[in-house]
């Protein structure tokens, strides 16, 4: 199943960012293009994971202004970032089924397979960090076992939405369920749509 390899990339991402544990640490994806959906599924991990410990930095109440702000602007560069590896799993998968002619009683889904394997990017994070305070030894009793407790949901839920992307993705190729794509219109980025921005040029 896509998502059993998707999973397992996540897993390995995460678990390769915290050898180091920072922010600024570089980035080497050991997927060439020639490995494309690999290839943009460890990219979109890393995005992920670089910009949850950026939201961990910033809710520093010490958190020097200036620093702050440097900040606030690399995580929107890195949602922009975020939203274009969307934007190019979605382009593989609409390369990948161009070929299949959607049944005449096709339906469309919510989302494009691209935001939900984004949500299983995120979950996994959440596992990962959840495990993390679930098995920290300088914690309390009760603060490890409500976590075990939460621990356990998050994984209940990556089975949940993991069953629903491979499904969403074997409808697809059988024409059950068609995909159309909307290409984000951000609308904070642009000088043209931003009346800020706009009033500076």
């Amino acid at each position: 199943m896509f998502t059993s390899k998707a999973n397992k990339i996540f897993q390995d991402v995460i678990a390769k960012y915290h050898v180091i544990n920072t922010v600024d640490q570089p980035f080497e994806n050991p997927y060439s293009e020639s490995d494309l959906i690999e290839h943009l599924l460890y990219r979109k991990c890393w995005i992920d994971t670089v910009q949850w410990h950026y939201e961990d930095i910033i809710r520093d109440p010490q958190i020097d202004p200036v620093a702050a702000l440097t900040l606030k602007r690399q995580i929107d560069a890195s949602n922009q970032d975020r939203t274009d590896m969307v934007e190019y799993v979605d382009s593989y998968f609409l390369e990948k089924y161009k070929h299949v002619t959607p049944k005449e009683n096709a339906t469309i889904n919510t989302e494009s397979p691209a935001w939900g394997i984004d949500r299983l990017s995120i979950l996994a994070l959440k596992v990962y960090h959840m495990n993390e305070e679930a098995t920290r030894i300088d914690a309390t009793d009760a603060h490890r076992e409500a976590c075990k407790k939460k621990l356990d949901v998050l994984l209940e839920q990556r089975v949940d939405l993991s069953t629903a992307i491979d499904t969403l993705l074997s409808d697809i190729e059988k024409g059950d369920k068609y995909m159309k794509v909307y290409k984000q219109m951000k609308m904070y980025n642009d000088d043209e749509l931003n009346p800020v921005l706009r009033g500076q040029k």
